[in-house]
């Protein structure tokens, strides 16, 4: 975030017209935290199993809090902040690939964390500007989990997976490994500079050279037709000029092949415990560039797809789209997270849990906006 004020009219813009459309009054929100500040690592935690009955050693649930307040135990600079702590795996007693080892019988118990920090002036000044803007905040989400709990499927997740949500003016990575987060990172780099690039080697505005963009941009020379031309705006009151469209695609692709290979130089970096079977989700604005996938396929060397967000009912036209992967994963994240923080809400929340999640985020959407 580099300007408060803009962001604060984004936010109120955006509130408002999701009132508007639903015609309720919001009143606080769950809100997506990225950029250049966020940072990931690994951490281990281990303990002894104190268990109800001693001759037994069962694991309960405080073996397991304790254990991953254990993994937590890792220097934080003062002027960052843990965001997220996610459980990986649990070791019992040397036995590896737990994912929940309640009611396991076991003298040591090991967790396996990922640890996601961001900047404390970061969290504060978002957190600022929704509040200034008259809205509550429930909680930050990483947008990136944010997506992936939108676009990505279990099984993607347990074969290994990258989730690349390419922003406007960073590219955020997510790399999922046998079904649980394994590394967070970011490229200064987005779509920002894809206009920018247009802007200078055409001599056009930020403006003109974003329309362009989003309306004839394209990275793969394939998808092309060979006499394709687009009509520019003249400046300062001149004549509209036309440009061919291969133009353009040569501005881009440079720029959207020199993301991908800073992405991947970092993901050659990482000691996978296995190779990336789900291969390569783009999501973001930047993934509805025509040409995306085959061009970030042709970088990574894997499976490449677009990320579109699961219908969840209503306007699904409206948002199947991966522009609003993270939007739509933050609905589904603050309903799994607002039922964890109540989890005994009589009958009718036991029916809801036997029901598909669909069903279940539905019913939320109705009750809370509705």
């Amino acid at each position: 975030m580099v300007n408060i004020e803009a962001t604060l009219r984004s936010v109120s813009a955006a509130i408002e017209a999701a009132e508007l459309m639903s015609g309720r009054e919001v009143h606080s929100a769950w809100t997506g935290i990225g950029g250049s500040h966020i940072d990931g690592l690994n951490s281990r935690g281990v303990v002894a199993v104190t268990g109800k009955n001693r001759e037994t050693r069962e694991i309960t649930q405080a073996d397991v809090d304790r254990v991953l307040e254990a993994a937590q135990a890792v220097m934080v600079p003062m002027d960052r902040q843990m965001l997220e702590v996610i459980p990986q795996t649990f070791i019992v007693d040397n036995q590896r690939g737990i994912r929940m080892p309640l009611d396991m019988i076991g003298v040591r118990l090991e967790a396996e964390v990922h640890i996601i920090t961001c900047s404390v002036t970061g969290a504060q000044n978002l957190v600022k500007c929704v509040n200034r803007a008259g809205f509550r905040v429930n909680g930050l989400v990483l947008r990136t989990l944010a997506a992936g709990r939108s676009v990505l499927t279990e099984e993607e997740k347990e074969l290994g997976v990258v989730l690349l949500d390419l922003g406007g003016g960073t590219t955020d990575i997510l790399v999922y490994s046998q079904g649980a987060p394994y590394s967070t990172a970011t490229i200064p780099v987005g779509g920002s500079q894809v206009t920018s690039d247009i802007s200078i080697l055409k001599n056009l505005s930020f403006e003109t050279s974003e329309k362009i963009k989003l309306e004839a941009g394209c990275c793969w020379e394939a998808l092309l037709e060979s006499d394709e031309e687009i009509i520019v705006p003249g400046v300062g009151g001149r004549a509209p000029v036309s440009i061919p469209r291969s133009h353009i695609e040569r501005i881009i692709r440079p720029r959207m092949e020199e993301i991908f290979t800073m992405v991947k130089d970092r993901l050659d970096d990482l000691s996978l415990p296995r190779p990336l079977g789900g291969g390569v989700v783009l999501s973001g604005g930047g993934a509805q560039l025509p040409g995306a996938a085959e061009l970030a396929a042709s970088v990574f060397d894997l499976p490449v797809r677009i990320g579109v967000p699961l219908s969840v009912g209503g306007l699904v036209e409206e948002y199947r789209s991966p522009g609003f992967a993270t939007a739509v994963g933050l609905m589904l994240e603050g309903y799994e997270r607002e039922e964890r923080k109540n989890p005994d809400r009589g009958a009718e929340v036991k029916a809801r849990d036997k029901a598909p999640l669909l069903g279940r985020f539905t019913d939320w959407i109705r009750k809370e906006f509705f």
